[in-house]
C-alpha cells in the first residue's frame, strides 16, 4: 500500500497539472492625455471646482430626484433630441444656429481651431472626472431611466458632452458676437440632455460650465492658442459670419 500512494506521488510529480493556467498579463493602463498649450497648474481642477456632494447627501438626493422628474416629464420629441446630442460631441452640436454659411469644410483655419479646443476639452474634463471620481447618478439609482449608455459610466463630474458644449459656445461667442445670445441657449440645451438622458446630475453640468469657460479664457492667454483663434477670426470675417 505503501509502494502503491509512493509510486502516485512519484507520478504526480512528473506530468505538469493540467489545470495550471498562465500567469495573467499585465493591464496596460493608458497614458492620461496632455495638454497641447496648458500646464498642469493652468487649469487645477481641484482649485477651480467644488467636491460634488457625497451620494447619501441631501444635495445628491435632490439631484436624482430632479433626474426622475425630468423623465417623467420628458416628451418623445425632446428624448430624441438628447439621444442626438449624446451622439455628436463636437462643435457641430452648437452650429446649426450660425446658419448653413458656417461650414466648417469650407473654413479650414476654424476647423482647426474647434478640433484642437475640442482636444483641450476632452483634456480638461478627463481629469477633473479622474480628480474627483464621482459615480453617475444611475450607479446609485438603479431605477432611473437611462436613455445612452453613458460611454465613461464610472466618473460623472463634470460632464464631458456640457464641457464640450460650454467651451465651444465661450469661443464662438467672441468669434461671432451677433450669435453669441443664440449660441449659449444652445449650450444650455445641448447640457441640459444629459439630463433628460438621466446620465448626470445637475451639479456635473453647473461645473462643467466653470470649466468649458475657464478653459477658454486659459487658452486664449496662450501664443500658440492665440494665434489660431486669430486666423479663425479672420476666416470668419473673410466669410461674412463674423465682423
Amino acid at each position: 500500500m505503501r509502494s502503491w500512494a509512493l509510486g502516485l506521488l512519484l507520478l504526480a510529480g512528473s506530468v505538469p497539472a493540467a489545470s495550471a493556467q498562465p500567469a495573467a498579463a499585465p493591464a496596460v493602463v493608458k497614458p492620461a492625455p496632455v495638454s497641447k498649450f496648458l500646464s498642469p497648474g493652468d487649469l487645477d481642477p481641484a482649485l477651480l471646482l467644488p467636491a460634488p456632494p457625497s451620494d447619501a447627501a441631501p444635495a445628491a438626493v435632490e439631484g436624482r430626484a430632479e433626474l426622475h422628474r425630468i423623465a417623467a416629464a420628458r416628451t418623445p420629441k425632446r428624448l430624441a433630441q438628447a439621444r442626438r446630442d449624446d451622439e455628436v460631441e463636437d462643435v457641430t452640436a452648437l452650429t446649426g444656429v450660425l446658419g448653413p454659411a458656417f461650414n466648417l469644410e469650407r473654413l479650414p483655419a476654424t476647423a482647426r481651431l474647434f478640433a484642437d479646443l475640442r482636444y483641450e476639452d476632452n483634456v480638461a474634463a478627463k481629469r477633473a472626472k479622474a480628480y474627483f471620481r464621482r459615480e453617475r447618478p444611475f450607479l446609485y439609482d438603479r431605477t432611473l431611466d437611462v436613455c445612452d449608455d453613458a460611454h465613461d459610466v464610472k466618473n460623472s463630474y463634470p460632464s464631458g458632452h456640457a464641457t464640450m458644449g460650454y467651451a465651444a459656445a465661450a469661443a464662438l461667442e467672441q468669434l461671432i458676437p451677433a450669435k453669441a445670445q443664440a449660441v449659449r441657449a444652445r449650450a444650455s440645451d445641448y447640457a441640459e440632455s444629459r439630463l433628460v438622458c438621466g446620465v448626470h446630475y445637475r451639479s456635473d453640468i453647473d461645473a462643467s460650465q466653470v470649466l468649458g469657460a475657464a478653459l477658454v479664457v486659459k487658452l486664449l492667454e496662450k501664443p500658440d492658442f492665440k494665434a489660431e483663434f486669430e486666423a479663425a477670426r479672420a476666416e470668419l470675417t473673410a466669410a461674412h459670419l463674423a465682423p
